[in-house]
């Protein structure tokens, strides 16, 4: 894989764009008792991703260790929350899923993010279509994917803070010493026409990058919580998951407030938009449980 080089990246530091989210009394926050569904049978689920055509979930699991061990599978579950197929995808000899984590899809491929790159499958069959090889970026810890209003993939890796370009299977860097924090999550966020990079390792400021101009600006900050996983939109704001105090919070307009405080750390959670329904996957339960978001028809 060619390596090509960043382009410039500009850090917007302004006084007015730096602010922290003031905090709204949660009147009816859910708790374990409030599930609608629970998926088990797992083996350490990281991800889960929402396919609204054949409406099912995908969930990506380590089984073991999250690097090296070639026996990580995505699992096809129902939106009753049956599984379907527990290893629905697992590679290939050449390519097999060692950790998968973040997907995203895109077309008909389900993109999956993995200990050493990005794998491509058929979101239908299940079969393994594409491998992009990130070995040569020595990379630290591959996590969560997006793609662009540009139509590039965008790829975070938490162990070493850098977030990847990639297109047409060419890997470029396009963020790293400027951040902040190591990137977690990431979600294009509509309301702000700005991808979102949620910060592991302590900090509580999202970050903002434009792809059109290679710009990171600072974002909201919770107030609380922290190790921020994954990210969705949702009605015009953002609802984020947060390690540290086990929630789901819920972020617009400068506010924020918890809807969910989960029994285990949340990892990077799914979101049915239609049916407001979110799907919350915890590494060491080895399973995910659903609920229904407030207001929700």
């Amino acid at each position: 894989m060619n390596r090509l080089l960043p382009g410039p990246i500009v850090i917007v530091c302004a006084a007015a764009m730096i602010h922290s989210a003031s905090a709204v009394p949660a009147t009816d926050v859910q708790d374990l008792d409030d599930r609608v569904l629970v998926v088990e049978g797992l083996a350490g689920p990281e991800a889960v991703h929402w396919d609204a055509d054949q409406a099912v979930w995908f969930i990506s699991n380590f089984n073991g260790e999250a690097a090296g061990d070639a026996n990580g599978f995505v699992s096809k579950v129902a939106s009753n929350g049956e599984i379907v197929e527990r290893e629905f995808m697992t590679g290939t000899d050449a390519h097999p899923l060692h950790g998968p984590r973040g997907m995203r899809i895109i077309g008909e491929r389900l993109w999956v993010a993995d200990a050493d790159g990005l794998h491509a499958f058929d979101r239908h069959s299940g079969e393994h279509l594409e491998f992009i090889d990130f070995t040569s970026f020595d990379p630290g810890f591959l996590n969560d994917l997006e793609r662009g209003p540009d139509g590039a993939m965008y790829l975070t890796d938490t162990g070493d803070a850098r977030l990847f370009r990639i297109v047409d299977g060419a890997i470029s860097i396009a963020a790293d010493a400027d951040l902040p924090s190591p990137p977690n999550g990431i979600a294009w966020d509509p309301a702000g026409s700005l991808l979102v990079l949620a910060p592991w390792g302590g900090g509580r400021m999202l970050m903002r990058y434009a792809p059109d101009t290679g710009t990171l600006s600072d974002g909201p900050t919770l107030p609380d919580g922290g190790n921020m996983d994954g990210l969705e939109p949702w009605r015009d704001g953002l609802l984020v998951a947060s390690q540290v105090d086990r929630a789901i919070w819920f972020l617009k307009d400068g506010e924020a407030e918890v809807i969910i405080r989960t029994p285990g750390r949340p990892a990077d959670i799914g979101l049915d938009a239609e049916n407001g329904r979110i799907a919350v996957p915890y590494i060491a339960l080895d399973r995910v449980d659903i609920w229904v978001l407030p207001d929700a028809p």
